[in-house]
């Protein structure tokens, strides 16, 4: 048996569209089910909150333990990258307090967990102000922390050195078996009896991203506590599900996690020495919606490490004279392009075409045109994506192999 500890929360998204009941709670307890483990939910729910999860229990598998508020949490996003907006009703309810062998703890917005196992799987979810394990007095005789590196950073703030560092004092000021800290395109470093190793990231065809943490939680405690697996072993297994996860939108079971073989992304010498590559960001800029959209990816793309040059916040708006030049100038610059193209811009098209003719990488986002009009962009050899969060992944990922 192993217990799930964490929220069921109502959410939304914009873009794409997705309205269910899940959280890290209900996700990590469908997934472990779906994988043929024998699961036990503990979560605050309100009366629809446990309506819902209560029937996808039924449906899944796994045991339902809710403890009664009288309004769950929600968190809304525009997309899959944005920050959330949290309705968070209520706070600071009394602490889940359990006991049990194997127990897979997340971080809530609404309360807490003080648990006792003999092994534990923690993940904190928060990156302003994450909580240690034992900050609660929780206990564990095996614990293994996974998070990513902004919250080891925010647990241990005076740590300034490299992610070995963070994850060897993590291990010390927790008394953790192993710690887990992801890197996004790099993969995740494993910290497991003094040693060190590290497991790629695994490129998919789509990338849901709302919920991807959950997957890797649940899916390296299935590995690790129930089929044996050692840790560097079951975070590649957790890796390899999550890629799952975010290509299918969806939870696999054992034979599909089994058959499905994603090639991990390949990552640069450059890149892992510090190179970061300038994308050159392609698109109109002539109504809010526009900039909005032009300032969302720009933002995105600078806070994944890429550097980005932008036409309007690098150039602005002037004459042909004023600004074709430095336009074309940038474009022999940056090593690859993200172009949105929804709209059809002129401009953005000619820049387009001027990257492929110099043999840049371009990834096209476009959501609403159709085939026809896409179609010397698809015969240049451009990645096509219609899902915003897909396109900027893949940016990335073109650019970590450059």
């Amino acid at each position: 048996m192993i217990s799930v500890i964490g929220g069921v929360y109502r959410e939304h998204c914009m873009s794409p569209n997705w309205e269910e009941i899940y959280g890290s709670g209900g996700r990590a307890a469908t997934a472990l089910a779906r994988m043929g483990a024998e699961v036990e939910l503990h979560a605050y729910v309100d009366e629809t909150v446990a309506a819902v999860i209560g029937q996808r229990a039924l449906i899944e598998g796994f045991r339902l333990s809710p403890v009664s508020t009288p309004e769950s949490a929600a968190f809304s996003y525009t997309h899959g990258l944005s920050a959330p907006r949290v309705h968070r009703p209520f706070a600071d309810l009394p602490a889940i307090e359990l006991k049990a062998q194997k127990i897979v703890r997340f971080g809530m917005v609404e309360g807490d967990a003080k648990i006792e196992a003999d092994y534990a799987v923690y993940d904190p979810q928060n990156a302003i102000t994450p909580q240690l394990y034992s900050a609660n007095g929780s206990s564990a005789k095996h614990l293994a922390i996974i998070l990513n590196r902004s919250e080891a950073q925010a647990l241990l703030p005076n740590c300034r050195g490299t992610t070995e560092q963070l994850a060897l004092e993590l291990a010390n000021a927790e008394a953790a078996e192993i710690v887990i800290i992801k890197q996004g395109p790099l993969g995740a470093l494993v910290y497991y009896e003094g040693q060190f190793s590290s497991v790629p990231a695994y490129s998919t065809s789509r990338v849901h991203k709302i919920g991807s943490g959950d997957n890797f939680v649940a899916h390296f405690a299935h590995a690790w506590l129930e089929a044996g697996l050692s840790p560097h072993d079951a975070a590649d297994m957790a890796s390899r599900a999550t890629a799952y996860y975010c290509e299918h939108r969806g939870f696999p079971s054992r034979r599909r996690l089994k058959e499905y073989q994603p090639a991990p992304l390949m990552v640069s010498e450059d890149y892992r020495h510090g190179k970061r590559p300038k994308v050159y960001l392609a698109g109109p800029f002539f109504s809010l919606a526009q900039l909005w959209l032009v300032e969302e990816a720009r933002n995105i793309l600078l806070s994944m490490g890429l550097q980005v040059f932008s036409p309007y916040h690098d150039v602005g708006h002037g004459t042909a004279a004023e600004v074709v030049q430095k336009d074309i100038d940038a474009i022999y610059e940056c090593e690859l392009m993200f172009a949105i193209g929804d709209g059809l811009d002129a401009g953005t098209l000619y820049e387009i075409g001027y990257a492929r003719a110099l043999n840049k990488k371009v990834i096209m986002y476009a959501e609403n045109e159709s085939e026809e009009d896409k179609k010397m962009m698809e015969g240049s050899h451009c990645i096509l994506c219609n899902d915003f969060v897909t396109a900027i992944y893949s940016t990335v990922w073109q650019a970590i192999a450059l």
